[in-house]
C-alpha cells in the first residue's frame, strides 16, 4: 500500500501543463478546490470531472497514476460512505435494522461526497505531478510576496512547505526498507490481535523517526555549508514567466467556475 502513495512525486514529461507557469497552476488548483466545495449539485461534479480529465490528458500523466493517488485513501472513502449512509435520513427507506437504516438521501449524499473527494485528490495531484519542488517553492514565494510587507518570512514558509512535500516519497521509501528489514529478521507485522499489531509498529516507527531526524540534520548542515541564509539577496536560475497558454488555462477555469455558479443559482 505504501508503494502506491504518489503524493509529492514529480513526473518530468514534456507536456503543455508541465510548461505552464507554476503560479498559474497554483491559482487554477485553488479555483478548482473552491469550485468543488462551492457547488452542491451534480453539475459541479460533472464540471469537475471534465476539468480533471482535460487537465490529465494535457499533462500526459497516465490515468493509472491518478488512480494510485486515490487508492491509499480507499479506507477513508469507505468510512465516509458508511457514515453518510447511516447518519443521513430522508426519502425512501431502502434498508433498516433496529435504529440503523439506509435512505434515499443517505445514498445520494454518500455518492456525492465520495465523488467530490476523488475529484479533489485527482485534480490536486496534478499540481505536484507536473511541477518540480524548486519551481513550486518559487511560485509559492511569488504568490505570498505581498505578505513580506507584514514582515512575514515568506521565503522560509515556502521552503518549509516544499521540503515537507518533497520528503514524503523519501519517507515512504525509507518505511518500506525498514519493514522489509524487520520482516527479514522474523518480525510478524500482519497477524495477531490489534494490540499485537500496534506493538509491532514500534520497531518500524523508532528507526523511521531516527532516520527522519538524521536526514533533517544532514539537510540543514548542507544548506549551511552552501551559505544559505534565506531569500534575502537570493537569485534564481530559472525565472517564472507566464505565456498565452497560462491565460487560456485560467480563462477556461474561470468559465467552468461560472458554469458551476450559474448551475447552483438556476437549478
Amino acid at each position: 500500500m505504501l508503494s502506491d502513495i504518489t503524493l509529492g512525486q514529480y513526473f518530468p514529461i514534456e507536456s503543455v501543463v508541465h510548461r505552464m507557469d507554476a503560479r498559474f497552476k497554483i491559482i487554477i488548483t485553488m479555483l478548482f478546490l473552491v469550485m468543488l466545495f462551492w457547488g452542491q449539485r451534480w453539475t459541479t461534479l460533472l464540471v469537475g470531472l471534465f476539468f480533471t480529465v482535460l487537465a490529465t490528458l494535457c499533462s500526459k500523466i497516465p490515468f493509472k497514476m491518478i488512480w494510485k493517488s486515490i487508492k491509499p485513501l480507499l479506507p477513508i472513502l469507505l468510512f465516509t460512505t458508511i457514515l453518510n449512509l447511516l447518519m443521513i435520513d430522508g426519502g425512501d427507506v431502502y434498508w433498516q435494522w433496529k435504529f440503523l437504516k439506509i435512505t434515499e438521501e443517505g445514498v445520494i449524499t454518500s455518492a456525492f461526497m465520495v465523488s467530490r473527494i476523488c475529484l479533489l485528490i485527482a485534480g490536486t495531484s496534478l499540481l505536484t505531478y507536473t511541477t518540480s519542488p524548486i519551481v513550486l517553492t518559487d511560485a509559492i514565494e511569488a504568490l505570498l510576496s505581498p505578505l513580506k510587507k507584514l514582515k512575514m518570512p515568506v521565503h522560509e514558509l515556502a521552503m518549509m512547505m516544499t521540503i515537507a512535500l518533497r520528503f514524503i516519497p523519501t519517507l515512504i521509501e525509507e518505511t518500506n526498507k525498514i519493514i522489509a528489514a524487520q520482516k527479514a529478521r522474523g518480525a510478524d507485522l500482519e497477524s495477531g490481535s490489534l494490540k499485537q499489531r500496534i506493538k509491532a509498529l514500534v520497531p518500524i516507527l523508532i528507526p523511521l523517526f531516527v532516520s527522519a531526524f538524521r536526514r533533517a540534520t544532514d539537510l540543514a548542515l548542507a544548506m549551511e555549508c552552501r551559505c544559505y541564509h534565506g531569500g534575502e539577496g537570493r537569485t534564481r536560475l530559472r525565472q517564472l514567466q507566464s505565456g498565452m497558454r497560462d491565460y487560456i488555462a485560467l480563462a477556461i477555469t474561470l468559465l467552468l467556475f461560472a458554469v458551476v455558479i450559474a448551475a447552483n443559482a438556476l437549478l
